[in-house]
């Protein structure tokens, strides 16, 4: 000890002392990194060049009502990045046995944005009807306040024209209640009786689905649904002898993977 305080202050009398490292270094002087790739207003942490394998089974449902049961289902898959997409949507209803409303899509989808995508393809409405095959064309994303938004356009192969806009909204009742309310719209141009389809606002599906996620990936659910054919179609349905629409109880489940 007193070796150590004896140096120290030898060190203090010849004035000699520890100076903090002051060197500066400028920005000029750092290193270079790597250049960083934008996509439009992309923010380069949103983006991912890793591709990824996602599906979801939005509606897997029994609509029950007294004059009969049906089936209806709703899914999609995409594998991509975040960037660009491949996508494969399906829908339908079995209906006493009979496959309706029968709609597939083999989509290419390309970001715009943070939350939305542009989309073209192609449509086969693939049922127990007549076949119509359309190109299609639209828009896909997350809208103000989380609200799920598609709109999409249609050129069928028979010259007609269509438009569809659907849109759902998640409620939190709780972290694992969420009550969600659903509608789709469909417009086409020129009506097609075989399809049962209508000149101008031709049919919607809506519901209202309160589910319970169990896990993350699987929520079963009860909801309200109505499904109906409007203007011209509502005509349509009616000559050909059936219900232009119905509202009816649905239990069901929700998952993705």
């Amino acid at each position: 000890m007193k070796a150590a305080w004896a140096a120290t202050m030898l060190l203090a009398g010849t004035g000699m002392a520890y100076a903090e490292d002051t060197t500066q270094y400028h920005a000029a002087d750092a290193p270079i990194p790597g250049a960083v790739t934008h996509l439009g207003n992309i923010m380069p942490v949103m983006m991912d060049q890793s591709s990824w394998f996602h599906g979801i089974l939005e509606q897997a449902e029994g609509r029950y009502a007294p004059a009969g049961t049906d089936f209806r289902w709703d899914g999609e898959v995409w594998y991509g990045t975040d960037y660009d997409r491949l996508w494969i949507k399906s829908e339908g209803t079995l209906e006493k046995g009979r496959l309706s409303d029968g709609q597939q899509d083999i989509l290419y989808s390309r970001a715009i944005s943070t939350y939305w995508n542009l989309q073209g393809g192609v449509r086969v409405d693939l049922d127990d009807g007549p076949t119509r095959t359309w190109g299609a064309f639209g828009i896909q994303g997350l809208a103000l306040y989380q609200f799920e938004f598609q709109a999409t356009g249609y050129v069928s192969d028979r010259g007609r024209f269509g438009a569809r806009v659907e849109g759902s909204y998640d409620f939190l009742l709780t972290n694992r209640l969420i009550l969600q309310p659903q509608a789709e719209f469909n417009l086409y141009t020129k009506s097609d009786p075989a399809r049962q389809a209508g000149a101008g606002l031709s049919d919607v599906d809506a519901g209202l689905r309160l589910r319970y996620e169990l896990w993350r990936k699987f929520a079963p659910y009860v909801g309200v649904t109505y499904s109906g054919h409007l203007t011209q179609a509502r005509r349509i349905v009616r000559d050909q002898g059936e219900k232009p629409g119905s509202v009816r109880f649905s239990l069901g489940i929700r998952s993705w993977f």
